[in-house]
């Protein structure tokens, strides 16, 4: 029951900070959480890291803090080892999201609550910057390689097909319940200290296929974890804004590939309207361009000096 009152504190401290903090708009709530790892002495108090720190640093503190590199490198084995490391990449929430709540969902709100409190070991991280660049599963696949630099311990890596990632050799799964076969299959394959990372990328509200929200798919996927008596940590972080420019840019491509403006009220051709806006920007330029010469012209009269007055000859 401390536990639990110590894990509810947290994760308000959390959302106290995000609301009073002035959480900028592009960061991104992170939260760590295991309900099998025990946290060392004096941890607790650091349950929630008030920094601003990159997508990079936050992979970084997963590893170090959270202790991921302890079970997920063949080098450094430990006693606590877990089975199922768990990976949410959400597409939902951002830092101002989860106090205020106007843009976000809730009970996605409220599952992470619950998870995050009623674990034995948990970190949040309120300000993260999200990654522009390079996604967060791709820094993921990096973090592991530099924790791990002489061998990677995990038995089995699989990814969600909405993953963006390079490597060929890692099996991705379709949907929500080819994980769940995954899990139950592995449970009955998977040797002692092993442990298996697992990555589901949330495709976004945005998308038709998206048959589950974030609240369902972690809610469903731990409860799978839990019903195979697996032990397991789980690491929830949203990526928004990588996602919503991608596919801004991948709507875009496809409209301009396929041709087919009429479908989607799109017109290339350039009408009546679009000819007087192009003639109007192009007489603004000219006479901006005309304006300063103009200005150069009377700054450069102005600045004659000549005398306002000329002495008479002398008669000889």
């Amino acid at each position: 029951m401390m536990k639990m009152r110590i894990g509810v504190l947290a994760f308000m401290v959390a959302l106290s900070a995000v609301e009073f903090g002035l959480a900028s708009p592009n960061t991104v709530p992170a939260f760590l959480w295991s309900p099998h790892l025990q946290a060392a002495n004096g941890e607790l108090d650091e349950a929630v890291n008030y920094q601003v720190m990159s997508a990079k640093d936050l992979v970084g503190s997963v590893f170090t803090h959270g202790g991921w590199s302890n079970f997920l490198c063949s080098e450094k084995k430990v006693e606590q080892p877990v089975d199922v490391a768990l990976v949410f990449i959400g597409r939902e929430l951002l830092s101002s999201d989860v106090s205020s709540r106007r843009n976000s969902d809730p009970s996605l709100v409220n599952t992470l609550n619950n998870l995050f409190t009623a674990s034995n070991f948990s970190l949040a991280f309120p300000y993260i910057s999200a990654p522009e660049e390079e996604r967060m599963e791709s820094l993921l696949l990096s973090g592991l390689k530099q924790a791990c630099p002489h061998n990677v311990g995990v038995s089995n890596i699989v990814f969600s097909d909405s993953c963006l990632v390079e490597d060929g050799t890692i099996q991705k799964l379709s949907d929500l319940q080819s994980f769940k076969d995954h899990l139950l299959a592995r449970r009955e394959t998977r040797k002692e200290g092993e442990t298996d990372l697992v990555v589901l990328c949330s495709e976004g509200s945005e998308s038709s296929g998206q048959s589950h929200s974030e609240r369902e798919s972690i809610s469903e996927l731990v409860s799978s974890v839990e019903q195979s008596a697996s032990k397991y940590t789980a690491l929830y972080v949203s990526d928004p804004y990588w996602y919503t420019s991608y596919k801004t840019l991948q709507r875009f491509l496809a409209e301009s590939a396929t041709g087919n403006s009429s479908s989607v009220g799109v017109s290339t051709t350039c009408d009546e309207l679009c000819k007087f806006k192009s003639s109007l920007l192009e007489g603004i330029l000219v006479g901006i361009v005309f304006l300063l010469i103009l200005i150069s012209g009377l700054c450069c009269m102005a600045g004659i000096d000549t005398p306002t007055r000329f002495e008479t000859p002398q008669d000889s």
